[in-house]
């Protein structure tokens, strides 16, 4: 079995019905269709914009201890990749965090009591993917959401990492990938089934996903998931998404003082000049994380 696009589309009408409850629990991911209107879509890019131009015009770096992603929009200027927090800093946004359709997804976490985490883990993260000759974010290698609990001294629990897309992204323009059902798999297989965010081949398993402005994805933290670069280029290679946590257990706010956790370098493994990975021990070394 080859690369697929998942088949599995639906529509939400602020209940999930038992259908949609049984198709997440088998799978571990979700498409809601046309979850926002168009016109929702433009509003949240403006804010996003906003949001951007004052972090850029202010110099600021770090949001609760959680670094700014940084890169160049096709024209050459500056351009945040990667958001976290977001909803602090726009009433458009932190207001669509109240929508009771998002807490109605807490149902997916069956018997577990789950909340919207704005202020929680790195909040409401905006994602930009564009591919430039100087992109700095133009895919994201295999991973879990659950080792962040492990490095935060957590046992793992269930979340929902919930998924606004702003963008048309068809299939073949690359996007979200998923080993659907890898949500059960044993904690072994969670840490070790691949090599955290280095390993961006594709496998012969996972599914993408037919995705147009204004559609939900929700997956469960624990599902094995990639972001496949796109094969065009400049304009039309660009991809942006909200992810909002909807997370459980103790509530554990970030704040101006909070540490930036050391699953923020995980993403940052890469070959040295000498071809050699950078070793775990080696970042544990560096103490910028802290």
């Amino acid at each position: 079995m080859g690369m697929k696009e998942a088949s599995g589309q639906f529509t939400f009408e602020n209940v999930l019905t038992r259908e949609q409850l049984h198709y997440f629990d088998r799978h571990g991911i979700i498409q809601f269709k046309a979850f926002v209107d168009k016109g929702a879509v433009a509003g949240f890019l403006r804010e996003i914009g906003e949001v951007e131009n004052y972090f850029l015009n202010k110099g600021i770096s770090k949001v609760n201890g959680i670094p700014l992603k940084f890169g160049r929009d096709v024209d050459g200027s500056p351009l945040i990749q990667r958001i976290a927090f977001a909803s602090q800093y726009s009433s458009v946004l932190k207001e669509f965090l109240l929508d009771p359709r998002l807490a109605a997804l807490t149902a997916l976490l069956g018997k577990y009591e789950g909340r919207v985490g704005e202020n929680e883990k790195d909040g409401l993260v905006v994602n930009h993917y564009v591919n430039t000759p100087v992109s700095a974010f133009r895919q994201l290698g295999w991973h879990t959401d659950s080792p962040r609990d492990l490095f935060l001294g957590r046992r793992i629990l269930p979340m929902l990492n919930v998924g606004l897309h702003l963008d048309d992204c068809p299939y073949a323009n690359g996007g979200l990938r998923v080993l659907p059902g890898t949500h059960k798999q044993s904690f072994f297989r969670l840490l070790f089934r691949k090599k955290y965010f280095i390993d961006n081949n594709p496998d012969k398993r996972e599914v993408g996903f037919d995705i147009e402005a204004g559609d939900l994805t929700v997956h469960d933290g624990r599902l094995w998931h990639r972001v496949q670069a796109s094969p065009l280029q400049d304009e039309a290679s660009r991809r942006r998404v909200m992810y909002i946590p909807i997370i459980t257990g103790a509530y554990q706010p970030k704040t101006p003082d909070s540490r930036t956790p050391f699953y923020h370098r995980l993403g940052q493994l890469s070959l040295n000049p000498s071809g050699a990975r950078t070793s775990l021990s080696a970042l544990l070394a560096r103490n910028d994380y802290k």
